[in-house]
């Protein structure tokens, strides 16, 4: 049944201990249950925005049930362990499962362990590094379910961070999407020309979009979505702005225009597909794109890597000037 024991392990875990402070605490595993997985971390990924929003204790209170990560311990503000992006080897568990690289929803931790259900195998040729971006292409999937983009669609992705530039690799595949991703920080365009979509600063972008689409995490960003927007069209939400308030030009044009501004969250599954869709399936999906030979093309996405035990210091540093961070790896040597 196991490929290593399955008594009690000791592991290592990044805890939020305070406004902008982290450490690296120990602790024990107990013994695997029956059908539960222990699995050795090769790699996790920082979600740069949410767990920024985390480590600076910004989550706002009305917020911290649904804000909860899928295996965080501990409560919100603080300490709390925190993170959802973690690639790894089985190494005990179910025969089925032993020896398989595997993705699951877990936080930063070296050592874990999960229900056998919680863990989804990597597709063969699929790379470790690439597999982190896993959890933000399933919200940038189901961002694009709700936003029912369509053939020849005139679509602008505004906000050129990791989820802003999965979004603009999905829909830029659609045939006939005239797509433009737009950033304030010019050298985007490289990423953006490495992702095969069109790249426009703000005031350069193409007005009268069908579709708008905001990740930039700024609100400025946002109004800049509702600038670019045609008649009647709508501009879809991704952003999270935690606690901080967001002034909206609300009348001018907007109400002339009859435009539509919806919300969007990873959370639920979008309401197009949720009959059908489930998270794990969601998820599955996300996998199985990061898996095709084109997906290589997304490994520009991670801008930098450091070891699991410069991990509080890592944090800290993104938390405070990100600077041109996309997606950060951390190794576990």
């Amino acid at each position: 049944m196991a490929r290593k024991a399955t008594g009690e392990a000791r592991a290592r875990a990044f805890w939020v201990t305070g406004p902008r402070r982290g450490e690296l605490r120990n602790e024990t595993l107990p013994a695997l249950p029956d059908g539960w997985v222990r699995v050795q971390a090769r790699q996790s990924g920082i979600s740069r925005g949410s767990e920024a929003l985390v480590f600076r204790g910004e989550v706002p209170p009305s917020e911290y049930r649904r804000m909860r990560a899928p295996f965080q311990a501990g409560d919100f503000p603080a300490p709390v362990k925190y993170g959802y992006s973690n690639v790894g080897l089985v190494v005990a568990g179910p025969a089925e499962l032993a020896g398989c690289r595997v993705y699951c929803l877990f936080p930063h931790q070296d050592l874990y362990q999960v229900p056998a259900s919680a863990v989804m195998p990597l597709p063969d040729g699929l790379p470790a590094g690439r597999a982190l971006l896993a959890a933000n292409l399933e919200t940038a999937i189901n961002g694009l379910w709700d936003a029912a983009p369509w053939l020849g669609a005139r679509v602008a992705v505004v906000g050129a961070g990791t989820l802003g530039c999965l979004v603009a690799w999905l829909a830029g595949r659609i045939p006939g999407c005239a797509l433009e991703l737009i950033d304030t920080n010019a050298r985007r365009g490289a990423i953006a020309a490495a992702l095969g979509v069109g790249f426009r600063a703000p005031d350069a972008a193409t007005p009268d979009a069908d579709l708008v689409i905001h990740a930039s995490g700024n609100p400025a960003g946002l109004v800049t979505a509702l600038g670019l927007a045609g008649f009647e069209a709508t501009v879809l939400e991704l952003s999270w702005f935690g606690a901080s308030q967001v002034t909206l030009p609300l009348g001018e044009a907007f109400h002339q225009r009859r435009l539509r501004l919806v919300s969007s969250q990873v959370g639920s599954v979008a309401a197009a597909q949720r009959a059908r869709w489930d998270h794990r399936r969601r998820l599955g999906l996300a996998l199985a794109l990061l898996a095709e030979p084109v997906a290589a093309t997304l490994e520009v996405l991670i801008t930098g890597e450091d070891a699991f035990d410069a991990l509080p210091a890592v944090q800290a540093r993104l938390a405070a000037s990100p600077g041109d961070t996309l997606t950060h790896r951390i190794r576990y040597d």
